[in-house]
């Protein structure tokens, strides 16, 4: 889409405002500058006029917010009303933002201002981008006379990157008023190259499933004392052998719907001709994937496992005292049919077996978790909304190739899952490998032209929606 010099203008203006709005998360209430987040929204209010002159907000939850634009059906007539109502489609996005350390930065992290071509500052990937280019999408179209056919909601978090709880609130008021939920669209996977080996188009990677991610705590017992004698295996020692074994267990490999599904696709697009077979005949060829997963490790490897990831040691303060005991993080990521019980039933099978042969009868292993969630439903892509979809990501960027993707990592959406099975993961832009290093980490930008690209798709779909 061509924009006007003035709605270009516009669109960066007000993005560089949002990256500039400090809405840093943090689990501890007392280091969040609430302040930030109320510029935030009272910017929202400013530039998005005719959305807030147009839609029914709602401030849901904590940081909840949520904009209703009633579709056409719905204001057609009152016999038509209620059932219209009961219908919805979403489009989603978080505006808080992981913490920085501003020294490892080569700008001011939340500058929020435009060079060569990129704007810069915490937020512009992850997902300050998505939520701006959604808002402008459906600000400029509302001025130029649009309405959804479908009532739509705009519902935007404020705590996702601390896995807070107000998006399942919004879901919960989505359920007390009965609302059907049709369509969600929230972060995810974006265009990449060099999505597989031998795939030399660029893919557009669209989540339809996550893994569930879980914190467990291993604490294994000792005894305190003086440094100077200690005994046989601390409580340190202990747990490390331990972690040595949990390691070792090689976790079973599964195929999901989603993951055969990526696979064919990047088997029926694959120049290479070995990966072709391999991948579209997959009916005979997943022995060898696994064997192949199990080499190289990395991202295919997580693709069909669940992955074990030790985050966290402690144990003594100093370095003269035996610690009482020793505490082991670990962040689990879970893959399909695989739950949080299954998983702490593993560890507690590993840590006492080992515990009792190293240490005895006496040894005292607890598995506790500090936080958990299952693996989420998976996503239909044999439905129209798939298709609208994969349509709109075709007309927008006509030379990528669409395929259904396995989120590693967790998103809002996945409280949507309770309620439809069309939820899809997918940021509307195009991301470099450098551009992914970028989220969490440091320098974070977005180029101008990605941007508008983003708003374009965006106008595209709520046309189409």
């Amino acid at each position: 889409m061509d924009f006007s010099e003035e709605d270009k203008s516009k669109i960066v203006n007000d993005m560089c405002h949002m990256i500039q709005c400090k809405t840093v998360s943090n689990m501890d209430e007392n280091k969040i500058d609430w302040s930030e987040f109320e510029k935030f929204t009272s910017y929202l209010r400013e530039a998005f006029s005719t959305i807030y002159s147009t839609c029914e907000f709602f401030k849901i939850g904590k940081t909840g917010l949520v904009h209703k634009i009633s579709g056409k059906a719905a204001q057609a007539s009152p016999a038509s009303t209620e059932s219209a109502q009961k219908h919805a489609i979403v489009l989603m996005a978080h505006y808080d933002v992981v913490p920085v350390v501003e020294a490892d930065w080569g700008f001011a992290p939340f500058a929020g201002d435009v060079v060569d071509g990129s704007i810069r500052g915490r937020g512009t990937m992850d997902t300050k981008g998505t939520l701006c280019a959604c808002m402008e999408a459906v600000e400029l179209s509302l001025k130029k006379g649009w309405r959804p056919e479908q009532d739509l909601y705009l519902c935007f978090s404020g705590e996702e990157e601390i896995n807070g709880q107000t998006c399942a609130d919004i879901v919960f008021w989505f359920e007390q008023n009965k609302i059907t939920v049709d369509f969600v669209l929230d972060e995810g996977g974006a265009i990449v190259e060099n999505a597989f080996p031998g795939v030399s188009k660029p893919c557009a990677m669209v989540g339809t499933e996550e893994k569930g991610s879980t914190y467990l705590d291993l604490i294994v017992g000792g005894t305190t004392g003086h440094a100077s004698a200690p005994p046989k295996h601390s409580s340190v020692g202990l747990a490390a052998k331990i972690v040595a074994e949990i390691e070792k267990k090689e976790p079973a490999i599964e195929f999901t719907p989603t993951v055969t599904q990526l696979l064919r696709t990047m088997g029926k697009n694959n120049d290479k001709a070995a990966f072709r077979f391999i991948f579209s005949n997959l009916w005979l060829t997943k022995p060898l994937v696994g064997l192949i997963s199990k080499i190289l490790r990395g991202e295919l490897f997580a693709l069909l496992h669940t992955t074990c990831a030790i985050t966290k040691f402690t144990g003594s303060e100093g370095y003269n005292v035996l610690p009482l005991k020793a505490s082991v993080g670990m962040n689990f990521r879970l893959l399909g049919k695989d739950t949080v019980e299954k998983a702490v039933r593993r560890i507690e099978k590993i840590a006492s077996k080992t515990a009792r042969r190293l240490a005895g009868k006496n040894a005292q292993v607890q598995v506790k978790v500090i936080s958990y969630g299952n693996p989420s439903r998976v996503s239909s892509i044999n439905c129209q909304q798939w298709t609208m979809l994969s349509e709109v990501i075709k007309e927008t960027w006509p030379e990528v190739i669409v395929s259904p993707y396995l989120m590693m990592a967790c998103s809002d959406s996945r409280h949507y899952c309770r309620i439809t099975d069309k939820v899809y993961r997918f940021s509307a832009m195009y991301m470099s490998k450098e551009d992914r290093a970028m989220i969490h980490g440091i320098n974070e930008a977005i180029r101008v032209d990605v941007l508008l690209k983003t708003v374009d798709f965006y106008i595209r779909l709520i046309k189409k929606l």
